[in-house]
Parts: C-alpha cells; structure tokens; sequence
C-alpha cells in the first residue's frame, strides 16, 4: 500500500509532470524518500525558492505543460512568490507542493507555523490543503488539470506531513480536460468588418499566439488588410528570426507605446489585454488604447487563439495571401570597448538556431530585438510579471526541458543578484546556459524612473540607492565558486571570444560583460524631456524618435 507522498509522486507523473524543482524541508522528508520509489520523476535541487519557481515557469513555458515545485512551509513559499507571480501574469501552468505541519501539530503554533493558503491565494488560482491521505491523489489530479487551464494557471496544493507519510492514499486520473472554444461567428465578422473598414487597425498578439502556426495566420490577415501586428511588451514565449512574420513588441515606456498606437482605429487582441501603462506617472494616462478606439477580443485568455485566428483569415478571404516575413540577416561584428550594443551585436551575429534566448537585460537589452531579427529560428522569453530575479532560474527550467537546445541568459547584474544561486543547478545538473550579466553597476532602470515620476529633490542618498558599485560584483568569482566557469569582457574582442567558448562546449558558462550605461549621462538628462515632448510632435518624427532610442 502507497502512502501519501508515493500516491502523490505517482498521481503526478501519470498526470504528466515528470520534473520537480525542489528546495524542501523537515515537513517534506516524506516526500524526498518517496522519491527512489518513483524514477520517472526526475528532481532538480535549487538552492533557493525563487530559483525552483522560475525554473517550474521556464520548464513549463518550453515544455508545454507543468512542471512541480517542492517547497518547505509557508517561508518557503514566501522566497519564491515573486517568480510564480511572474508566472502567474504570463499564464504558465505552475504546480506547487508546499509541505506543512501535520494536522495535529497546527495548533501548537510552532516557530514555522504560518498561514500557507492566504499567502498560497497572492499567487494561485487554485489552492487546496489535503486533510487526508484517502484524498491527496485526487485533489492532484485537480491540481494538474488546473494549471493547464486554458488559461494556464499557478495551482497550489498544500500537503501536511502526516497526510504525506499516512498509508491508504489511491493514485488518482486527470479529469477529461475540455478543449477550448473559439471566438463566435458573429464576432469574427464583425472584427473581419472592422479590419476592411478602412480605417487605422492593429492587431495585439500575446500568450500562445506568438508561435509560428498563429504568427503565419496574423500575417496573411495583415497582408490582406494592412493591419499593423504587435506583440505584448513581456511575451511569455515567442518565435523569431529569419523565416518568420516580423512582429514589432509594444514598448516599456508608456510614451513610446502610445506612439505606437497613435491614430489606431480599431485594435483587435489575441491572447493579449490591452495595452496599459507599468506604473502610474502624475499627469500621464494610463490607460494606452488611443481615445476613440474600439477594442475587439479575438480570443480571451480562455479561448482557442489559433481557432479564432484561422477563422478570419477564412472569413478575410486571405487564404492565399502571402505573409511578409523576416529576411536571414545578422548585424557586423563589433569591435573596441565593450558596450550593451555591441553585445547585442554581437549575440545576433553568433547566435546558433534553435537557441532559446532568456531575456532579463533591462536597459542593456534595448537594441536586442533589432539585431536578432534575422537571426536563425530562435525563441525568446521575456519578464511576465516586472519581477526581477526571472532570468537566472528561467534558464534552469528552459534547459531541463529542452536538453538539445542552446539557451543564452541575458541579465542585468542588479537582477542576476536575486537569485544567483542558480548558477549552482546549472553546474550541478550540466545544463547548456550560457549566461551574459550586462555589468553596468547600476540599477539602471529605476535612474530612468526616477526621471520620469518628476520626485523631486533627488541627490547623493536617493542616488546611492540605484549604485551597485561600491564595492563592485565580481561574478567571475561568484559564478567559479558554484562551479560554473567563467570570463570577463571589456572589449568587444574579448566577449566575441567569449561568447563563442561558451556556445562551443557543453555545459554551463558565464559572461561577466562590463558595459557603461546604455542610458546614462546626456542620454539620461534629456529622455524626461523627449517623452514628454511626443505627443506634440508630428507622427513621423515621433515614430523616428522612438525608433532610434528604443527600436
């Protein structure tokens, strides 16, 4: 007879979810010794909550399905809210197993004791305590099929040690998951009406709409109606590169995003929300759909995109349109002093197929998407919820799922500090990552911010605050001492060389790429100004502005 950690271990695997990133605890032990007894599932140790979470979000991003965490108690919890909330907003399928107490030792009120369901509830869409043994199996089971959604979903399950370790527990099936419908007919014509009407219109691509079959779909329509296409500004997951319809991401800075849409008639969404601002400014909007313009749903987060997508194109007569897509093109090779451009150069010169880019570089990353265009086929990940400390374990999961595909971190040396720690599963489980940190000392997007909220008074304590170099990261040391190999670069020669070791050998490998700045001094001062300066400028030269400072 099973006892509940097995029943769970096996419910899980028959359900699908084979990987488990794991950090557990006294209350998960149970679950730990269960694990010889079920070899299909392979467990990955991290050394940190938030590693495990964004790696179950990379893994499941790849993968197409859900990947487990183990974690110890509510604290454990706690240190990996971030990432599952990043997962969360970009509708990834995360299931939590969070040990606690047994049943009976609640109400002493030990030292770890914490309320795990409210915490669970900041992050999850589905969130259960197992009082049982007789049960665990089945509310698995519940917790598998929720996550996969549609929309995909962050389920948490909550397993007392004494339910885990109790006899009698009963390997349980998924329910019959229903597929997804699509949009009605009545809605495909009327936004098929809208795309002919004549007027400005825009197509807003995000979740499982970035990914080739539907990317082709939108660009036969785009090709029919000469309907502009976006991509949300964070996609979980798309397709680039030379072969595939070029797609152009809604912009960070509210002011450049509202450029973007200036004059659109009718946006239609796919798997997207319409477009807001990240914060609120004082005396900025923050809402960016433009005034008069009417918002069409294509498909809701629930809804079959693909379905919906292939209907118009149908409805359009667009069969046999052709789709502009992106020519095979790289970017020179850049030489002399190292800069966050030419490292983005540099990674799209070099940048093998199928490779799956992380991407968490910030201000560094501003010309990424401009040079990997025409690169070969890639897939790029992006910072779903605004939480930083994704990349790093991101990587970790995208590599456990797809052990024959390249992956090349890209992150900001502030953000690669949250959760360093997986530079240690990278080594320990010998995963291809090569990870670039743009080393530019700084929080340099909240220098940014501090311009644009208008807070006054900032001097020598506010900007302290956004400095990381005193004293400055050596994470070549850092990265050695985890047992990843490691080079610094401060020459674009030097990160050539670099970057080609790293894609050259298996295994895991780290750029510590010294870079001013990409927006600092002038630049810096004088973006307030520009920002504010759009909207009373003419559309063209705005659109020049914007293309030329974030392209």
């Amino acid at each position: 007879m099973k006892n509940g950690a097995q029943t769970l271990l096996h419910t899980l695997v028959n359900g699908g979810v084979d990987v488990c990133f794991t950090n557990p605890g006294t209350s998960e032990m149970h679950f730990v010794a269960a694990l010889d007894t079920v070899p299909e599932m392979r467990a990955v140790l991290t050394l940190f909550e938030g590693v495990a979470t964004g790696a179950a979000d990379g893994y499941a991003r790849m993968a197409d399905k859900p990947a487990a965490t183990l974690l110890h108690l509510g604290c454990g919890l706690g240190n990996g809210l971030a990432n599952l909330h990043n997962a969360r907003k970009g509708k990834v399928p995360v299931v939590n197993i969070v040990g606690d107490h047994a049943t009976y030792h609640v109400q002493y009120d030990a030292q770890l004791q914490s309320d795990i369901e409210t915490s669970a509830r900041n992050v999850s869409t589905w969130v259960r305590t197992t009082q049982k043994t007789e049960d665990l199996g089945r509310d698995a089971a519940e917790a598998i099929a929720t996550s996969m959604g549609p929309p995909g979903q962050v389920a948490t399950l909550i397993l007392p040690a004494d339910v885990s370790w109790t006899e009698g527990g009963e390997v349980a099936e998924l329910p019959a998951l229903t597929p997804p419908d699509r949009a009605t007919d009545d809605v495909i014509q009327t936004i098929a009406a809208a795309l002919k009407s004549g007027g400005k219109t825009a197509i807003l691509l995000g979740g499982r709409a970035l990914r080739e079959p539907s990317l082709l779909a939108a660009a036969k329509i785009a090709a029919q109606t000469g309907a502009k296409l976006f991509a949300e500004v964070f996609p979980t997951r798309i397709e680039r590169g030379a072969g595939l319809p070029h797609v152009e991401r809604i912009a960070y800075l509210a002011e450049f995003a509202s450029v973007q849409l200036t004059g659109v008639e009718h946006l239609i969404l796919v798997d997207a929300k319409a477009p807001v601002s990240f914060f609120a400014y004082p005396g900025k909007k923050s809402y960016l759909v433009p005034d008069g313009c009417t918002v069409h749903t294509l498909a809701n987060f629930a809804q079959d995109a693909q379905g919906g997508l292939d209907a118009l194109v149908k409805q359009l007569g667009a069969e046999a349109a052709v789709p502009a897509l992106q020519g095979a093109e790289r970017p020179d090779l850049p030489s002399g002093k190292l800069t966050a451009e030419k490292v983005c150069k540099a990674v799209g010169h070099l940048l093998p197929e199928r490779t799956i880019i992380v991407d968490e570089a910030q201000t560094s990353g501003v010309m990424l998407a401009t040079n990997t265009a025409g690169a070969p086929r890639h897939d790029l990940l992006a910072l779903t919820g605004g939480a930083i400390g994704l990349g790093l374990p991101l990587a970790v999961g995208a590599a456990v799922a797809c052990p024959d595909r390249p992956v090349l971190a890209l992150v900001g040396d502030g953000s690669a500090m949250y959760t360093i720690q997986a530079l240690w599963t990278m080594a320990r489980e010998r995963l291809n990552v090569v990870t670039v940190v743009f080393s530019n000392r700084s929080y340099a997007i909240l220098n940014v911010e501090l311009q644009r909220v208008g807070a006054s008074g900032a001097g020598a304590a506010a900007k302290s605050q956004l400095d990381i170099s005193n004293p400055n990261i050596d994470f070549v040391e850092i990265s050695r001492g985890m047992g990843v190999p490691a080079t610094r670069a401060t020459t674009a020669e030097e990160f050539i060389a670099a970057l080609k070791q790293g894609f050259a050998n298996p295994g895991p490998y780290l750029i510590d790429a010294v870079v001013p700045n990409a927006l600092g001094g002038l630049k810096l001062l004088a973006l307030p100004h520009v920002l504010s300066a759009l909207g009373s400028l003419p559309q063209p030269i705005a659109a020049g502005l914007k293309k030329k400072i974030a392209p």
